[in-house]
């Protein structure tokens, strides 16, 4: 019966993954538009309720509602289960059913499952996802049993409580959705910019949940013995640690003389090291992002560009994307033909894939700039272009334009957001993808690059 109707509707995983998201969101649509979902018992306008479930289901976090101020807690809540569903996979919370309804999970569903998880071998996939499923609640658990204690001497138990999950699981799944709104609207975290406590906690659990599902289980079999992790566990954390650091030192030399002006050496330290790690791909801001230097945006543009790494809550061309750019650039230069890391060769069709995902990234990316460009013609280009990186990147970041898009724009944004979650050259192979390719060769022949 299975086959019969995968025969018959073509269901490959890129199509079952995007109608998937799909439906969530269109769900979660229906709901937030509902009188309960707002504070003031207005029906939302349903372009409106649609960013914002996309928003959340594609853990984005660009909104067109200070979250706290509109949305009751109904509505805080459906925002709260499509953060968690998008973070996770639509796959693994399916999984996760059939296991508690100890139903029999078969070849069809563990190969959905090895492509929600992006792993490569589909044996053990079931157990990876146990795994995951424990250690999200778990990772998350800690996180908001900390940041509750913290909220709940300022805002009281129940709001401390339900504000610490709230911003766990937010922080988990690297949404940058956030209910701070009680202070100043669309402030973020800005007021807990010289907190310790707050910042070491929101930056850990995005690091975490950036770094992807196959690193937590690396982690978790081999402990600290980094030479037994699997080449991607390498190439992951040596290119996340990378980042991070580099981009903290770049963002203290160039904000040092502006909104670092003022801070003390804590909160230089901590800002510059939050505005490192929530551009890949959280959307917490503890500064003013409006305010941020030309050179400070498009580093954070870049870092959005890039965003974490594959198999996790973070959107973004993915880390290992970039790294094997960087490796394909230093092959060419000293005349290699081989992609050589830790000791280890690459196969040559991932240069391909990486490739074909900057191509259908960027383009993207300037199809978005131009829609809203020609629809907005009144906002700023550089504006334009880091909230189109931010959607793209499932970031959530803004300068501030996003409450300024009108529904057609806000619409093309929708459709970024939509993408950046699944990943392009997902959405495109859910449309594109045939199953009858003739495997023929043509005539070969050279032409002349650069």
């Amino acid at each position: 019966m299975q086959s019969m109707i995968r025969r018959k509707y073509n269901l490959t995983y890129a199509k079952l993954s995007a109608i998937g998201f799909f439906a969530i969101i269109f769900i979660g649509a229906v709901l937030l538009s509902l009188p309960i979902s707002s504070k003031s018992g207005e029906v939302t306008p349903f372009i409106n309720a649609l960013f914002t479930a996309t928003s959340a289901t594609g853990v984005t976090g660009l909104v067109v509602y200070d979250t706290y101020s509109y949305f009751s807690v109904f509505g805080q809540s459906v925002i709260l289960v499509l953060i968690k569903i998008g973070g996770l996979g639509f796959m693994i919370i399916a999984t996760m059913f059939l296991l508690i309804l100890k139903k029999k999970i078969g070849i069809r569903e563990r190969n959905f499952l090895k492509e929600s998880v992006n792993t490569i071998h589909i044996g053990g996939v079931v157990r990876l996802a146990k795994h995951i499923l424990v250690g999200t609640l778990l990772l998350e658990g800690i996180g908001a049993i900390i940041l509750a204690i913290k909220f709940s001497s300022e805002m009281g138990v129940k709001e401390g409580i339900f504000n610490g999950i709230f911003h766990s699981v937010s922080a988990f799944n690297n949404a940058g959705f956030d209910l701070m709104g009680r202070y100043e609207e669309y402030s973020s975290l800005i007021r807990y910019s010289d907190d310790a406590l707050v910042n070491i906690t929101i930056m850990t659990l995005i690091v975490i949940g950036g770094i992807g599902f196959l690193v937590w289980e690396d982690i978790y079999k081999n402990k600290a013995k980094f030479k037994k992790y699997h080449l991607h566990s390498k190439i992951v954390l040596l290119a996340t640690m990378v980042l991070i650091f580099s981009a903290a030192i770049g963002f203290y030399v160039l904000e040092r003389n502006n909104l670092f002006a003022d801070m003390g050496i804590k909160e230089t330290i901590l800002a510059s090291l939050f505005q490192a790690i929530t551009p890949r791909t959280a959307g917490f801001n503890t500064i003013d992002t409006a305010e941020l230097s030309e050179g400070s945006k498009l580093l954070t543009m870049i870092l959005m560009f890039i965003g974490g790494s594959s198999g996790s809550t973070a959107g973004g061309i993915k880390t290992t994307t970039f790294i094997i750019t960087i490796l394909s650039v230093v092959s060419l230069v000293r005349h290699s033909n081989d992609l050589n890391i830790f000791g280890r060769r690459l196969e040559d069709s991932i240069l391909k894939r990486a490739y074909s995902i900057i191509t259908i990234y960027i383009t993207s990316a300037f199809i978005g700039m131009l829609f809203i460009s020609f629809i907005q013609p009144e906002l700023a280009l550089s504006n334009t272009a880091f909230e189109v990186l931010s959607a793209m990147g499932t970031v959530g970041l803004s300068t501030g334009i996003t409450r300024q898009l009108n529904a057609l724009s806000r619409l093309m944004v929708i459709i970024l957001m939509f993408c950046g979650r699944l990943g392009s050259l997902a959405v495109l192979m859910a449309v594109a993808e045939s199953k009858n390719n003739i495997s023929t060769k043509k005539p070969l022949e050279k032409i002349v690059i650069g």
